[in-house]
């Protein structure tokens, strides 16, 4: 059986590899392919697409649904769409005027911390995120690990905390249709309200990730079935962001192969 990962991360959001990086270790790892799914960002796929390895265009979008933050993932998208590639520079705004604050708020409790020393690549493509902070704080020697930024400073109730700006869940699939492409629902396993869910799935999502990261296969098989009981295609991938998440390796969790080949055959 062939297997493909539709979650992962580079450089070009918060995963430590390069899609080069990702393209040889997913061929180490028997990966017969990959959807690099940068949050608000989709160039890694340029970059992939040269690595011999079939892949797909992705994209994880970072939305917000009756005040909660919602994440969609988009594949199979035109990636030379250049209205959606405006809406995801938009969203990579949001992030960067999400990171001033922050770092203002850092400065005042006692951490002094810059744009700068977190955003340390001029590169638009790169989309800047609170993991980014968590890095800069270890690096300037307030804290000892990434993880004890979120439980002190950045987590969602901790005092540095910075609720960022985000686009609708319904203009997140707007955007992605428009641009061709399928919306899919990002590891429903972590949403805690079944409400939420169900008015969440009457939104018009092509597909949801039901196989998700360490979730065994009864969780994996809950979620199986919810989407066929909806008319959605099934996906899956690890969420895999290297040294950021080392628990989480390549490939744990993996797209079904109809499906894969599905995404595939749109014409680019």
């Amino acid at each position: 059986m062939k297997r493909y990962d539709l979650h992962c991360h580079s450089i070009y959001s918060d995963g430590s590899l390069t899609p080069k990086e990702l393209a040889a270790l997913a061929k180490s790892v028997d990966l017969a392919g990959l959807a690099i799914t940068d949050h608000d960002s989709f160039d890694s796929f340029f970059e992939l697409q040269k690595e011999g390895i079939d892949c797909i265009p992705g994209i994880e979008l970072s939305c917000e649904f009756e005040q909660k933050s919602i994440h969609i993932l988009g594949y199979s998208f035109d990636p030379h769409d250049a209205a959606f590639a405006a809406f995801c520079q938009k969203q990579r705004d949001f992030r960067r005027e999400r990171l001033v604050k922050m770092c203002e708020l850092l400065t005042l409790n006692g951490l002094a911390l810059t744009v700068d020393d977190v955003a340390t690549s001029d590169d638009p493509r790169i989309s800047y995120g609170r993991v980014h902070v968590a890095f800069a704080l270890v690096k300037k020697g307030y804290i000892t690990s990434p993880l004890d930024a979120f439980k002190r400073y950045i987590g969602d109730k901790a005092p540095c905390y910075v609720a960022g700006k985000r686009c609708s869940v319904e203009e997140g699939i707007a955007a992605i249709h428009a641009a061709k492409g399928f919306a899919v629902l990002a590891h429903p396993h972590l949403i805690d309200s079944k409400s939420l869910v169900r008015r969440l799935l009457k939104q018009k999502f092509d597909g949801l990730e039901a196989y998700y990261s360490r979730f065994s296969y009864e969780a994996n098989k809950a979620w199986v079935d919810r989407a066929q009981e909806k008319g959605l295609f099934v996906t899956g991938g690890s969420d895999f962001h290297g040294a950021v998440k080392p628990d989480l390796p390549l490939g744990i969790s993996f797209c079904p192969e109809d499906v894969f080949q599905m995404l595939q055959k749109i014409k680019l």
